[in-house]
């Protein structure tokens, strides 16, 4: 004979304190109510239009090909038509709000540190011995040996010795402060005179210095960052009371 569980809502909000999610759901408790607060000053409204054009584009995303899998999946939640709706809603109020708030700041904000956002394709040998190190670098450097043959001989981790040191698209932030001020003065492609860091010895070959455009997904990213700022300091001016 099966047994019947009941879980209700004390249930609910007690496994979400025992697993310590608590201040994770009051934090989005409060910026849903700032958003929503935000949108309602500056008169900020999400259309029918855009609204099925997010229901569209959420569907897709998860692979909701047909009405019956979306049914199955709002079940598996425990969300009502309306509860679906209200999701799109405020994500399309976060959208719109973002961009009435930080649009024209981009731009500003792009130029004056778009160095942060330059890139580069290197590859990396480490080595423990500077003198060994320097050794290689002239030996790679008359073509006594080549970058590749020399990964593939010193490198510990296979998969990336089988890569020839290969780090792909880097960014400032993907290095070490040593490692990134003579990376990104590089001439590519060059191969980089060692470099020592608390890490060890490092043998870089620049292959290219990929200059930053301002397009739409940067663009996102930069508003972004702006909105999580955005938040902090809202949510610093508030006093939240739980009951």
């Amino acid at each position: 004979m099966s047994k019947t569980i009941t879980i209700t809502n004390e249930d609910i909000l007690q496994q979400v304190k025992l697993s310590c999610q608590l201040p994770e759901m009051i934090d989005q408790i409060v910026k849903r109510q700032i958003v929503e607060d935000a949108v309602t000053e500056a008169g900020i409204k999400v259309e029918d239009e855009e609204l099925q054009q997010a229901a569209d584009q959420f569907r897709l995303m998860n692979k909701l090909d047909t009405a019956k899998d979306t049914h199955l999946w709002l079940e598996k939640h425990q969300l009502s038509v309306s509860d679906f709706e209200k999701i799109l809603e405020f994500g399309g109020m976060s959208g719109k709000l973002m961009r009435h708030l930080f649009t024209d700041k981009v731009e500003p904000y792009f130029y004056a540190n778009q160095l942060n956002y330059a890139s580069a394709v290197i590859y990396e040998i480490v080595l423990d011995d500077p003198d060994l190190a320097m050794e290689l670098f002239y030996s790679i450097q008359e073509k006594e040996v080549t970058f590749y043959e020399v990964a593939r001989q010193y490198i510990t981790d296979v998969e990336l010795g089988r890569k020839g040191g290969y780090l792909g698209k880097v960014t400032r932030q993907d290095l070490r402060p040593e490692v990134s001020a003579a990376v990104f003065a590089a001439k590519p492609p060059q191969l980089l005179k060692p470099v020592m860091t608390a890490k060890g010895v490092h043998v870089i070959f620049v292959e290219e210095i990929i200059k930053p455009e301002l397009e739409g997904m940067l663009r996102l990213k930069i508003m972004s960052n702006f909105l999580d700022e955005w938040f902090v300091l809202q949510q610093g001016r508030l006093e939240v009371i739980t009951k």
